[in-house]
């Protein structure tokens, strides 16, 4: 089993209302935006949940974020024990940091980088 399993996807939204409406008509998942605080970020619940995340054995939840906010393009976030120690594995792989680690509000250290084909991906630890 891996120790590293994808935990999070993301897409970017050029308008709220509209994709929150429509994830939740087409495929009944709960979307509730967060706010200014955190960029209007709305979280995408596809599945059970609970304390924002999946409880349901490979599921996962997602969410969206404004395109005024971040690179235009889907994301997966993977889940690290040792964010650092995974950043270095990154750029060491071919991959590139994008940002600085960033603090989620009780959900963990967050980072982007971009893999040796140019996708944005993501590392999370809780």
């Amino acid at each position: 089993m891996n120790d590293n399993p994808v935990v999070h996807f993301e897409m970017p939204y050029d308008d709220a209302k509209r994709v929150s409406d429509f994830y939740n008509k087409a495929f009944g998942w709960e979307m509730n935006v967060t706010g200014e605080e955190m960029s209007n970020y709305i979280t995408a619940h596809t599945t059970k949940t609970e304390n924002n995340m999946s409880v349901t054995p490979g599921a996962i939840n997602g969410g969206f974020f404004s395109k005024s906010t971040m690179p235009v393009s889907p994301n997966v976030v993977i889940s690290v024990k040792d964010i650092q120690a995974a950043m270095d594995s990154v750029k060491n792989a071919g991959g590139k940091i994008l940002v600085e680690v960033m603090e989620i509000p009780q959900v963990g250290k967050y980072i982007s980088f971009t893999d040796s084909e140019g996708n944005r991906v993501a590392l999370l630890q809780s």
